[in-house]
């Protein structure tokens, strides 16, 4: 018989900047107590704890490197023996190349997991530009909202945890917006061919409503799970 940590879910969300990835990382996290690791905040983590990725990290970025995926594979590798994770994760933002798919994969057969789904999250480019240019997050706890979408319910406080300051990125705007998501195109979107090789590709219609889209994630991960 397989163990917890064989049989607990890991999900891939890809998906172009404006996809939602982490609106619904966070759905799904609440649901199912899945925990969401995005590339960010795991290095983040990893520097602030001072583990050995950590450092190594830290000192890319202070020479103004990019972190090589062997640093962010040692660092996932790291995140995913922590306790919370027992439970399944959902990946945001990483892999982003198939080289570190590949790299992902001799991973988790390092534990005897493996990808359960790799959720596409299917958008149209020119919708892109109206929906990232009109995204906030709360300052305190980071729970996304926008103008057209998703306000809170009440002007100007957020729903989750009641904080009145609201963060737009600099970068939402339309040049930059285009540039990323030809990068994403140019760079991520091979991914879409390799895990549909791996019968691990599921996709999504992510422009409809959020609630919609978080009940067909929902059922992915109860298929997962089952």
């Amino acid at each position: 018989m397989k163990d917890a940590l064989t049989t607990a879910p890991v999900l891939i969300l890809l998906g172009p900047p404006g996809a939602g990835k982490g609106t619904q990382a966070r759905m799904l996290e609440e649901k199912f107590g899945l925990v969401q690791l995005s590339t960010g905040d795991l290095l983040r983590a990893a520097v602030a704890a001072g583990t050995e990725a950590g450092l190594k990290a830290k000192a890319a970025m202070e020479a103004g490197e990019l972190v090589s995926d062997e640093i962010v594979i040692a660092i996932l590798r790291d995140r995913l023996a922590a306790p919370d994770c027992a439970g399944g994760v959902i990946l945001d933002g990483f892999p982003r190349t198939t080289v570190q798919a590949e790299a992902l994969d001799a991973l988790l057969a390092e534990s005897g997991r493996k990808i359960n789904a790799a959720v596409s999250l299917e958008v149209d480019d020119a919708a892109m530009v109206d929906r990232i240019s009109g995204r906030s997050t709360c300052g305190t706890c980071g729970e996304g909202y926008h103008d057209s979408f998703k306000q809170p319910a009440k002007a100007g406080v957020c729903d989750k945890c009641g904080g009145t300051e609201f963060k737009r990125r600099v970068d939402d705007n339309a040049e930059t917006v285009a540039a990323r998501l030809e990068a994403y195109h140019a760079q991520t979107a091979p991914l879409i061919d390799y895990y549909a090789a791996q019968h691990a590709l599921i996709g999504i219609n992510a422009m409809g409503d959020i609630e919609d889209i978080a009940g067909k994630l929902a059922a992915i991960v109860k298929s997962a799970t089952a």
